[in-house]
């Protein structure tokens, strides 16, 4: 991926060189004509296309803030209720991810997210204990963990 970003910064430099224009508009018009060529010859090169990735990124980034909001939210309606109705307590949740990286982003994720906290993760790494402020359904809330964070995690740690 880097050195798709560095020949790709280098032809926009060429393209500069070329017209001798050395603007920001200049380098952003050598930029889309290196994304451009970098796409075409993308099936000769072994890694996939680093815009791909970068993506991912993108919308795992996105996600969180999404999640965030929407759960900050929730929080904030269960503190402003007169009534504390809430059911809280520990579930297990069993991860598909494998590596380290992925697993500890994971826990980071669940931990910035209102309302839950990731307590321990098991041995094999495997397993995950997460406290959740309001448990309705343990398997709804491990669906809803393993089609969004996990998703995005394998979508930005896998080609």
């Amino acid at each position: 991926m880097a050195f798709q970003i560095l020949l790709n910064l280098l032809i926009a430099l060429i393209w500069m060189m070329l017209n001798g224009s050395w603007t920001a508009s200049g380098f952003l018009v050598g930029y889309v004509l290196g994304i451009a060529v970098l796409y075409v010859v993308r099936r000769f090169r072994p890694e996939p296309f680093y815009l791909t990735k970068i993506w991912a990124v993108l919308k795992l980034a996105g996600l969180l803030i999404r999640e965030l909001l929407i759960s900050s939210f929730e929080v904030i309606v269960h503190i402003l209720r007169p009534k504390l109705n809430i059911r809280p307590g520990i579930f297990e949740y069993r991860t598909e991810l494998s590596s380290d990286w992925e697993i500890t982003l994971l826990a980071c994720m669940i931990c910035l997210t209102p309302g839950t906290l990731t307590l321990e993760v098991s041995d094999d790494n495997q397993t995950l204990y997460i406290h959740a402020l309001d448990i309705s359904d343990v398997e709804e809330m491990s669906g809803k963990i393993r089609g969004t964070f996990e998703k995005a995690i394998r979508e930005v740690t896998r080609s």
